[in-house]
């Protein structure tokens, strides 16, 4: 079980019974990635700054700055930063998990959720009670958070993997099913079956699945919704504002602003 990485300038903290949820505080170097490992305990992961993309179970999930992970024990997961990333990570003794532990997800982390985070990050020895009733506290806000559809199934057929994982890396590309089926060796209508029995959605509904999650990303970078919308392949800036407010309810620049406000005194330093 890997608990620590080469770049780690100091080990993280599990849960235990007495405590049973630490706050760790990582930053990440630029496009890193952390290969397959698994923890004893659950972990809740979230970028302040940055975009994590983890891969278990047959899902790849993106985590834009102010959503998190939800890791059960035990679940190996591939973790890629995407550009350099400032992230908390929260451990949680599987007796104490508020959230499913047979299943990722993704889910939003509100500005109490953050702020209990920090909190706990910075107690103090000696003011255990006052940790312990932040703990609780905590445990139910993550359990009651909204979930976000941001989870991408993965292929196991090759030629699924080969079309899917060039999306991942060019989510713009305007290829259609035709197209990629004489890129990959298969034909279209394979593919089309393919795309059902793997992965539950067509080509068109996992293409919209990434380029959504691909698109917090970039808007969270602080990026304006116009390069965003070109580099994502939509025609112009309101069909992409159209299709992300079908989405999520709202404009994709009311989504960030709603969701980006930093805390106050937040600390920088470079704990892992």
């Amino acid at each position: 079980m890997l608990t620590h990485l080469p770049f780690d300038p100091c080990p993280r903290r599990a849960p235990t019974p007495d405590e049973p949820l630490t706050v760790n505080q990582r930053r990440l170097p630029p496009d890193v990635r952390v290969p397959l490992h698994s923890h004893a305990w659950a972990q809740l992961a979230f970028p302040l700054r940055g975009a994590l993309r983890i891969s278990a179970a047959g899902m790849a999930w993106l985590a834009p700055a102010f959503r998190a992970v939800w890791i059960p024990p035990h679940i190996e997961h591939e973790v890629i930063a995407l550009g350099e990333v400032e992230l908390r990570t929260v451990y949680v003794a599987a007796e104490a998990a508020p959230l499913p532990l047979d299943a990722c997800s993704v889910i939003e982390v509100s500005d109490l959720m953050r702020t209990l985070v920090e909190a706990i990050s910075r107690v103090e020895e000696g003011d255990e009670a006052r940790r312990d009733l932040m703990i609780r506290l905590l445990l139910t806000e993550i359990g009651r958070a909204p979930p976000l559809s941001l989870g991408l199934p993965l292929p196991t057929d090759r030629r699924l993997q080969a079309l899917c994982g060039a999306l991942i890396d060019d989510p713009a590309s305007p290829l259609s099913l035709a197209e990629w089926a004489a890129r990959v060796g298969a034909s279209e209508r394979t593919l089309a079956r393919l795309f059902a029995s793997e992965l539950k959605m067509s080509f068109g509904a996992w293409r919209q699945q990434l380029r959504l999650a691909r698109a917090l990303d970039l808007i969270g970078r602080g990026r304006p919704c116009g390069e965003v919308a070109a580099e994502l392949g939509y025609a112009s800036q309101a069909a992409f504002s159209a299709m992300f407010k079908r989405a999520f309810g709202v404009p994709p620049g009311r989504f960030m602003q709603e969701r980006s406000s930093p805390l106050a005194g937040e600390p920088t330093n470079n704990q892992e």
